[in-house]
């Protein structure tokens, strides 16, 4: 690898078409009023709407944060004729589990939803040793167009609701909680918005999903905001309006490339936040909340991964300081077909030692699931060609 940029880069001819962001959604059917997207209030006027006493609310709550069902027959302590009402008005079904896909020993999960309107989407559950992490989906497809990601080859179709990404995390609860986990009964430890779609895009959703992820039991699921990543393309506004809501969030900035000429083919939204902006409210989140933010990086073979890239990225962090960011390196697991391939390894470890030489922590991210289709939107993508 080159330890100076050459000039020019010839790339393939595939790289070479600016890319047009695929933002205009098909028709939308607005999922149905569920439980988990109201408010505490809201939730008891709900059950009094339904001439019930106040507090069958915070009963229903209970069961639903706090034993993470939502199945009447589990509601014993409601009167049958209730558990009825109930569930046919704040309990539709929102998701059902099409296809599931289980990799390292059973302790990798995804699965692939379908919703409502016919539309599908993914979630991926991974336990550790120490933890287990949640990857949710914040929208069906995304209309960021990277070419080298299967959803946003899929193009956009429709924003997530608040509700829809909760029964993600509940269904992932309650799979933990039962032990149908290899490894015994545990809690979700960690929860990362990296699946399908662009968050801060579905922004009021997602923070409407967040609260009530911190909100104390029965009232929402009890997560430390401190275990919530919100991934992003940099949407440099969105960044700027979550700096502002005093919650400690991890940001996560999708970066991809250091320079504005490869990540304007590689993110095409980079046409309208550079990399310098995109790195400067990264920064400003920082200072706002104190939270390291991660900076993700796929690596992709000839295409992102010269040791030069490496050192421009870590001079490009270090000239916004130290000590407010953390780079991981993602080995990409292509799609199948696809012309992306992942760096090799001398060629990954060489990039990793470049960062860690300019004193910028790193660590490579785990790459769970690449037998079972793992990135985002391959499941949804098959399911749709067929």
């Amino acid at each position: 690898m080159a330890d100076t940029k050459p000039a020019p880069e010839v790339r393939p001819s595939h790289e070479t078409k600016p890319i047009a962001l695929q933002m205009a959604p098909r028709r939308v059917v607005k999922p149905p009023r569920h439980f988990a997207d109201l408010s505490q209030a809201e939730r008891v006027a709900a059950v009094e709407a339904l001439g019930h006493q106040p507090f069958r609310a915070k009963q229903l709550a209970t069961h639903y944060f706090a034993h993470f069902t939502a199945d009447p027959a589990d509601w014993t302590d409601i009167p049958a004729a209730a558990r009825e009402a109930f569930a046919a008005e704040l309990f539709p079904t929102l998701l059902t589990a099409r296809k599931t896909l289980k990799a390292d020993k059973g302790t990798t999960v995804k699965t692939l939803w379908g919703l409502h309107d016919g539309t599908r989407m993914e979630s991926v559950l991974m336990r550790y040793p120490r933890r287990a992490t949640l990857c949710v989906s914040s929208q069906v497809g995304c209309g960021m167009a990277c070419p080298f990601c299967a959803t946003g080859q899929m193009g956009f179709t429709r924003n997530l609701s608040a509700a829809e990404m909760l029964e993600q995390v509940r269904h992932a609860m309650r799979s933990l909680a039962s032990g149908e986990i290899p490894g015994g009964a545990t809690r979700l430890n960690n929860l990362v918005f990296m699946g399908m779609g662009e968050g801060l895009i579905n922004y009021r959703a997602i923070m409407t999903c967040v609260r009530t992820l911190v909100a104390d039991a029965p009232e929402g699921f009890g997560m430390s905001a401190r275990n919530i990543t919100v991934s992003t393309v940099g949407l440099v506004p969105g960044i700027t309006k979550l700096a502002a809501e005093g919650l400690p969030l991890t940001l996560a900035l999708s970066l991809h490339a250091p320079d504005d000429d490869l990540r304007n083919e590689l993110v095409p939204i980079n046409t309208r936040f550079s990399v310098a902006q995109a790195l400067d409210a990264a920064r400003a989140y920082f200072d706002a909340t104190g939270r390291r933010v991660s900076i993700e990086y796929a690596l992709i073979k000839d295409m992102n991964d010269h040791a030069w890239r490496a050192d421009l990225l870590a001079k490009k962090l270090n000239a916004r300081g130290k000590g407010w960011v953390h780079v991981n390196p993602i080995p990409l697991n292509p799609t199948p077909g696809s012309i992306w391939t992942a760096s090799e390894r001398a060629v990954e470890d060489e990039f990793v030692a470049r960062l860690r030489g300019h004193g910028i922590p790193t660590t490579i991210r785990d790459t769970r699931g690449s037998d079972i289709d793992g990135a985002c939107g391959q499941l949804a993508a098959e399911e749709e060609d067929e």
